[in-house]
């Protein structure tokens, strides 16, 4: 399963029908926790998520709405027992308020947190055998922030009936996928380019707390699902830039010329009451022809289907 759950789509200020921050991108068994804002935990339940489903828990930067709920979320782990290792990426200039976020009640605490702190202007994590890679990039914002690329490898898909044609089974297909090329009962060598065709890995961005630089570009290159901030509308721009945030149609111009094929447009600014979604929207649009989500608490997002070649 591959899907996207937003927990909270506010941004400083939690409203009646935006929680702060939280995103759950779900991944063939790992789940990648973003930006846990205030309220982070009650939402994970809401949404029928639980902390069993987190391997990773990663923040942009340490402005409250999208950290604190971080306590909360790591007592969960704790409290519920949680054995697998979960990933913690963050800002290493703000190790200090994870610290305190990490530490911020008395609780039995637990072992599994492993902490990967982010510096320089790139940074990829240690990902392990997770079958993705990570990356962290820098931003543009008054205080340090980072945004994620996560990338699956490229890979082949085995065409049955060319493997067929060729006297290529059982075991032999481990054995080609591995080596490249075997050698069928009749004795003849089949190759890998002969059975199969080539499977681009699937590509997912998160770009909060930002204006426009050229790490937004380079984290949304090419991706399949983008979860972008646009805290404001466009005629809000001076704002915007002013506090280092984007507008809905900065998201959609980004998206535009980065190839994506989903944008989920986010972190809405509370000056703007549920009756001016159709703008975000609408404004987006104006650059980019793609599939538009403007996120609500609670929502399910699917990653498209795989790109055929």
């Amino acid at each position: 399963m591959r899907d996207l759950l937003v927990l909270g789509t506010a941004s400083a200020v939690p409203t009646r029908h935006r929680n702060h921050n939280g995103y759950l991108l779900r991944w063939d068994g790992h789940g990648l926790l973003f930006d846990p804002g205030d309220g982070t935990q009650r939402q994970l339940t809401l949404a029928g998520a639980a902390a069993h489903d987190l391997t990773w828990l990663c923040i942009t930067h340490f402005h409250g709405d999208h950290c604190l709920g971080v306590p909360g979320v790591v007592q969960r782990i704790a409290r519920d027992g949680v054995r697998h290792p979960v990933q913690a990426a963050f800002p290493a200039s703000g190790a200090r308020y994870w610290e305190r976020l990490r530490h911020a009640a008395v609780f039995h605490d637990t072992d599994v947190i492993r902490e990967q702190p982010v510096s320089g202007e790139t940074m990829r994590l240690d990902t392990g055998d997770a079958p993705f890679t990570l990356t962290a990039r820098r931003l543009n914002h008054p205080v340090q922030a980072y945004g994620y690329r996560l990338e699956e490898p490229d890979g082949r898909t085995m065409l049955p009936d060319e493997l067929a044609a060729r006297g290529v089974h059982g075991p032999l297909v481990g054995e080609l996928q591995r080596r490249g090329q075997v050698t069928a009962p009749g004795g003849r060598t089949v190759t890998l380019e002969e059975c199969s065709r080539p499977r681009p890995g699937q590509k997912a961005a998160f770009i909060m707390d930002t204006g426009l630089c050229d790490a937004v570009h380079a984290l949304a290159d090419g991706a399949d699902l983008l979860i972008i901030e646009s805290t404001f509308l466009d005629e809000d721009l001076a704002h915007a830039e002013a506090n280092g945030h984007l507008t809905a149609g900065q998201a959609g111009r980004v998206a535009a010329a980065a190839g994506v094929r989903r944008l989920v447009l986010t972190h809405f600014s509370g000056r703007y009451d549920p009756g001016a979604e159709p703008r975000f929207a609408e404004q987006a649009a104006a650059a980019y022809s793609g599939d538009i989500v403007v996120a609500r608490d609670l929502a399910r997002v699917p990653v498209p289907p795989r790109r055929t070649p």
